[in-house]
């Protein structure tokens, strides 16, 4: 996905409509997207490295592995919304995206959730593959910051039906989206199969 040159998605999706001015409405959806995502952020951050938690229930112990399978149907849907808008079917793409960022959310709840009751899961410091696994977990982290933001303003100038920009920020989250959904999957097999 990311070795898409301008010319294949321009082939894909059309011509590109000429871009239009921000408009008052652009800007606020913009803010909106970017305190919403602050406060989501800031929410998983005190949930990980500030709230005390007693350890965890039972009870919520099946919900990392319905986390990994949320991320694995995101990266699935990502990837046929990808291949739908290359055979310019925009119907079957605006729908298989939807579903991704409604996946995407219900993996949101459930991640918060879980981290709400349980705290965070840390990498035996002993295990083989400590480091490689941190190096993926920093880079998953790190690269999910802007998948909210970027996807919300991707939405909105779909709604909007600005496709030149939609088009100028998918090109730049359709690759991070994914990789954050793949490598969602590769960090809970990682760090079960640690934890034994």
């Amino acid at each position: 996905m990311s070795d898409l040159s301008s010319k294949d998605l321009s082939a894909a999706s059309g011509p590109a409509p000429a871009a239009t001015p921000p408009t008052g409405a652009d800007r606020a959806f913009l803010a909106f997207a970017l305190v919403f995502s602050a406060v989501a952020v800031a929410l998983i951050a005190w949930l990980l490295l500030v709230r005390d938690t007693a350890g965890g229930s039972a009870q919520l112990s099946f919900l990392p592995a319905v986390n990994a399978s949320l991320n694995a149907t995101s990266a699935a849907l990502l990837a046929g919304g990808w291949l739908a808008i290359r055979r310019q079917n925009r119907a079957l793409h605006q729908r298989l995206m939807m579903a991704a960022f409604a996946v995407s959310g219900l993996f949101l709840v459930s991640y918060l959730t879980y981290h709400y009751v349980h705290g965070d899961t840390r990498y035996p410091a002993d295990g083989a593959l400590r480091i490689p696994y941190l190096l993926l977990l920093a880079s998953h982290v790190l690269l999910s910051l802007p998948v909210v933001p970027l996807a919300l303003l991707a939405f909105w100038f779909a709604f909007r039906k600005d496709f030149a920009r939609h088009r100028k920020i998918t090109r730049v989250l359709a690759p991070i989206w994914l990789y954050v959904s793949v490598t969602g999957v590769l960090v809970f097999v990682m760090l079960r199969s640690a934890l034994g």
